[in-house]
């Protein structure tokens, strides 16, 4: 069976593959455990009864560093009340207005839930330090970095003073395309054009792990003074972690026209065809009774178009359409059920190198972007023999529809009636394909009720003047014969197909 990609290649200018959106996190690994802060708040020399002032004097000057920086950079500051706000588009109309290229854009704060450590007392009345759930200000940094694109780093100014960093991998490659001499057009976030695609793909497949953490390192230094103190105490900064990690194959049709015409295809096959459990194959997965958890398709129809997605536990694939770009997008929030090469510590003090499930650890970037290009690779191999349903559905609308030719009218072909659902299948015989046909070898199939020869003639000849003008037969040049055209053959042998085949098979399957 034609998979799509090569039932297509020649509508289809390439492929592009690369991380989308990407939401990592940074955490001070002393402050993460009720164990490990007992340790640091002693390293620090911070009595229990002392940490609320103590944390309060760091949030403090963390609060006053961010905004003296902004202040400086001539950049604004606001506060948002409200949680609905959409803080990117509120960003990008601060950039677009600015003019801003490089450098901070603006920093936006509110308050938000956060997990953190509080002091308590214990029954035996001791204090203890104990996990809870409290409200804090929060501050989003909007950058236009010169590597990495536009991005944000949120920090939460209150202990354990976690970061998160919001990136996309499409406006990592913009700046990579720049330095190489590589030209491209965008559309919201897909490319829809790149002038040298192998060339695009193996710089993507360059990324490098360790020098994004050591550019967030630096960026977190310059936000959060205190990282000061947590180096000189520890021996480490922030641990950075990936939190939510898109890939996301991107295959770039020459015409978008072509796109719509196969894509109601590509949904109907990947929601009818496919089912939940195909999910296991293509995240490569067996499908096992042990297996505990939950796997979903589901189809959803939004302003923009509709999507396919499957889902198994926490992690998906999901399928949609973006211009003249079909995107296939493999999300992995829990990299566990996925498997990882690396150095296994054991019980008895030795190691070995062996296959273990993945963690969130920055370092593993790599891993994810291979398993999420496989996950994607599979399921575009699911889509097989597809049908370009518009196109199909339009040569069918105008066969049914009534046309003027040379200021004639074509009346409509009713394509169900009995009639010429004879027409067709005597047409579309096998045997008149290299020979043709003529009036005289079809006309008693044509009409088999018509005892008179004359009569049955003039009608053929009706018939045929019609099928001529719809399209669906031409006369064979210097001869009396006729042949089925090329429009007539993808319309005809579908119609008698689904009447005499799928149709009675999906009706006896209905009941």
């Amino acid at each position: 069976m034609a998979k799509m990609i090569e039932q297509f290649a020649e509508e289809i200018k390439g492929v592009f593959g690369y991380f989308d959106r990407m939401m990592l996190k940074g955490y001070i690994q002393p402050f993460l455990s009720e164990k490990t802060r007992i340790r640091a708040l002693y390293a620090l020399g911070v009595l229990y009864k002392d940490f609320t002032s103590y944390f309060t004097n760091v949030t403090d000057t963390i609060k006053k560093n961010i905004e003296e920086m902004a202040k400086r950079l001539g950049r604004p500051v606001d506060y948002l009340r409200t949680a609905g706000i959409r803080k990117e588009e509120w960003a990008k109309a601060i950039q677009e207005k600015d003019g801003i290229r490089r450098g901070l854009i603006c920093v936006l704060k509110t308050l938000e839930t956060c997990k953190t450590a509080k002091v308590c007392g214990s029954d035996e009345g001791k204090l203890v330090l104990k996990t809870a759930n409290t409200k804090c200000l929060h501050y989003y940094l909007y950058f236009q970095d010169k590597e990495y694109g536009f991005m944000f780093m949120k920090i939460q100014t209150w202990f354990p003073f976690t970061v998160q960093v919001y990136l996309n991998g499409r406006e990592m490659m913009k700046h990579i395309f720049a330095e190489n001499g590589i030209t491209y057009e965008c559309y919201d976030n897909s490319f829809t054009e790149i002038s040298d695609i192998k060339k695009a793909q193996e710089l993507a497949n360059k990324f490098d792990s360790a020098k994004l953490s050591r550019h967030l390192n630096g960026i977190a230094a310059a936000i959060n003074p205190y990282l000061s103190t947590v180096s000189k105490t520890f021996g480490q900064g922030y641990y950075w972690c990936v939190d939510q990690c898109e890939y996301a194959t991107d295959i770039m049709f020459k015409k978008r026209s072509f796109l719509e015409d196969i894509y109601p295809s590509l949904v109907g096959h990947a929601f009818y065809d496919l089912t939940c459990t195909d999910v296991f194959t293509f995240m490569g997965r067996k499908l096992s009774p042990q297996f505990q958890g939950e796997a979903v398709s589901d189809y959803k129809k939004r302003p923009i178009g509709c999507r396919v997605k499957f889902k198994m536990k926490s992690n998906s694939i999901k399928m949609y359409d973006k211009s003249s770009v079909l995107r296939v997008e493999t999300t992995i929030n829990n990299p566990r059920e996925f498997k990882v090469l690396g150095t296994v510590h054991h019980k008895d003090g030795t190691e070995s190198l062996e296959w273990k499930p993945m963690g969130k650890t920055i370092a593993n970037l790599y891993r994810y972007a291979a398993i999420s290009e496989s996950c994607n690779g599979r399921f575009l191999d699911a889509m097989q023999n597809i049908v370009p349903v518009r196109s199909a559905l339009e040569k069918i609308d105008k066969v049914c529809s009534r046309k003027t030719v040379n200021g004639r009218t074509i009346p409509a072909i009713n394509v169900w009636s009995p009639d010429f659902v004879r027409i067709m299948e005597t047409v579309c015989d096998g045997k008149y394909i290299l020979t043709g046909f003529r009036n005289k070898d079809v006309r008693n199939a044509f009409f088999p009720d018509i005892k008179d020869q004359t009569k049955c003639a003039a009608k053929t000849s009706r018939e045929f003047n019609q099928l001529r003008q719809q399209g669906l037969i031409r006369k064979i040049p210097r001869t009396k014969k006729y042949q089925v055209t090329n429009i007539g053959r993808s319309i005809m042998g579908p119609l008698i197909e689904f009447r005499t085949k799928l149709f009675p098979e999906y009706t006896a399957k209905m009941g």
